[in-house]
């Protein structure tokens, strides 16, 4: 059995090299060594996940929990694996102290290094650069199959873990499997970002331009009667979302599988907050009385099959019209083919009137590449900015390590004189930032613990940020969603950032 002392030896040597083939060289040595049960645990833990998901643990309850540590390593990964499962199962009366005291159980078992590796594998803080593009290379590496076709085939399995498997235990025969099926959802196509609407076009020419939804992903699949909705995390959410499924039923194809966005329109057609979206995908019980209050509409934007047709290698023009031969129009996310500068700029500038998020610039030959952020789909959205202080920043992980990195963000509060904080990004901060803000971080340091170095509240920082969301995790009730640092403001002083009054006022005026 794989102890997880050796798992964590592994991660540390790919954290503390900056060269990708030394990352792959490592990964695969140690996916040999494994037995074909221990793949699935062993993968996620090696890019930073766990495989039951979140524990909704917090670095308190996480730091009680430490106490002394084990002199020598005895845990086996599937030690580890076993308890995440229990800790994830404890629910109801008393559910608190039974997870402190498992948890407790299975820190003092484990030796310093491997409790800080816990600690960082659970807050989901373990960036060690064993990137999905990596891990797919060291799984061809071990298992001397084509990395192009273990990357195909994570493409239709929705995820490396059982790819792995399968190529480690099996070679490259046991991968025929992974194709695109009905009722397998496959992760979803990503998009890089764009500055501006000219320059997508300058970089795909004449472009596919489509409104960009601020909604929940969801892809759908239906064979006959039946139908099933997926959202980007590949989870079946059928039984929330009955509009969906009423509305593909309708639809004349025998077989599709569609992939857009599900979002809750207000009267004058106008989106509801992300937020308010999202509540229909949180709630098991009352649908049909929810469905009353909140209704759904979706909207596509692409086909990847239709009647036993499989489209993901067909070109993204191609696709489109097989959309738009499968459904009404009214189904389908507002589009235009167009090479022309202000005729992009006009529909960008539609889709914010709409209270949209932007647009999505697609290359007319680009195939749908599951999981990837493909260089064919690039994303145009206007993004809000607020100056904000700085109150803490952790020690980065990876290439970041020695740094000052992941930032803690306050607004002004002019009631107690002092900060709210609403949020973390370590997004936007290039090398030569790093280098600067640790070196001023350090120089105003008030505390720090193992992770974060508390500091004095005198650096102003402007945050570049899509929307405000509800976030019970912070002071406030509020939090930035997709926080990225545009640049320090040296010109401002702390007395001159945003307060808390007016990021209050974003999120009201999301919500009229």
């Amino acid at each position: 059995m794989t102890r997880l002392s050796d798992v964590v030896r592994r991660s540390t040597q790919v954290a503390g090299t900056s060269s990708r083939l030394a990352k792959v060289r490592e990964l695969a040595d140690c996916l040999r060594n494994l037995e074909a049960e221990e793949i699935g645990i062993a993968i996620p833990f090696l890019s930073g996940e766990i495989r039951q998901g979140k524990l909704s643990l917090g670095y308190a309850s996480l730091q009680a929990a430490r106490g002394r540590a084990a002199i020598a390593p005895t845990l086996t990964i599937r030690d580890v694996d076993q308890t995440f499962s229990e800790l994830r199962a404890i629910k109801g009366k008393g559910a608190a102290a039974q997870r402190e005291k498992r948890l407790a159980a299975l820190f003092a078992r484990a030796t310093a290094q491997e409790q800080d590796f816990l600690v960082r594998l659970i807050l989901g803080e373990l960036r060690q650069g064993a990137l999905e593009g990596v891990m797919l290379e060291a799984v061809a590496a071990a298992s001397e199959v084509p990395a192009a076709d273990v990357r195909r085939a994570a493409t239709f399995a929705g995820g490396i873990a059982q790819v792995a498997e399968a190529a480690l235990t099996g070679g490259a025969t046991a991968l025929e499997r992974f194709s695109v099926r009905l009722m397998q959802p496959v992760l979803p196509m990503l998009a890089q970002p764009a500055q501006d609407t000219k320059a997508a076009l300058a970089a795909l020419g004449t472009a596919i331009l489509e409104w960009k939804l601020d909604g929940a992903r969801v892809q759908v699949h239906k064979s006959g009667d039946e139908v099933r909705v997926f959202t980007r995390n590949l989870n079946d959410v059928t039984a929330a979302v009955p509009e969906i499924v009423s509305a593909l039923r309708a639809a004349p194809a025998q077989s599709l599988i569609l992939d857009g966005e599900a979002i809750a329109l207000r009267a004058d057609g106008k989106p509801h907050p992300f937020q308010v979206t999202m509540r229909r995908f949180g709630r098991k019980l009352e649908v049909d009385a929810l469905r009353g209050e909140l209704p759904l509409s979706v909207f596509f934007f692409d086909c990847l099959l239709r009647d036993g047709d499989a489209l993901v290698d067909r070109g993204g023009i191609e696709r489109r019209k097989a959309l738009e031969a499968a459904l009404p129009e009214k189904n389908l996310t507002p589009c235009i083919v167009t090479a022309d500068e202000a005729e992009a700029a006009a529909f960008y500038a539609d889709a914010l009137a709409h209270g949209h998020e932007g647009v999505m610039a697609k290359a007319l030959d680009a195939p749908y590449e599951a999981g990837r952020r493909g260089a064919g789909w690039l994303k145009v959205k206007r993004a809000r900015t607020l100056d904000l202080v700085v109150l803490a920043a952790e020690w980065g992980h990876g290439r970041r390590r020695g740094w000052l990195s992941n930032l803690h963000l306050g607004a002004r509060d002019p009631a107690s004189g002092g900060f709210v904080m609403l949020g973390k990004t370590f997004k936007g901060l290039t090398d030569e930032l790093l280098e600067w803000q640790t070196r001023e971080f350090l120089a105003r340091e008030i505390r720090r613990d193992d992770w974060t170095v508390q500091v004095r509240p005198e650096l102003v920082v402007e945050i570049a940020f899509n929307d405000v969301q509800e976030s019970p995790q912070y002071p406030g009730g509020l939090a930035l969603r997709f926080a990225r640092v545009k640049g320090y403001r040296p010109d401002k002083d702390p007395a001159q950032a945003d307060t808390i009054e007016t990021v209050r006022r974003i999120y009201q005026e999301s919500l009229s």
